[in-house]
């Protein structure tokens, strides 16, 4: 089974009016960590993903989702 990691950190941001920049400013990253982040090219480490939870006053698990997907092995003709 693979999995994806889904976030609403979009939705966050726009929810407390913050751009990348400022969100990157407060938990001490760039805004390019926030944008490869959002758009689901770069997976954050635990601590990355925890400032962003600790900084929105939500469990991690709010903004960040782990969608499991069926796995195509075992397939056979």
């Amino acid at each position: 089974m693979s999995a994806e990691l889904t976030n609403r950190i979009r939705v966050f941001r726009a929810e407390h009016q913050l751009s990348q920049s400022d969100l990157a400013d407060r938990i001490g990253v760039t805004r390019k960590t926030i944008s490869t982040i959002e758009v689901g090219r770069f997976v954050p480490s635990t601590i990355i993903a925890l400032k962003i939870a600790d900084y929105f006053n939500v469990p991690v698990e709010e903004i960040f989702t782990l969608v499991k997907h069926p796995s195509k092995e075992g397939t056979s003709s």
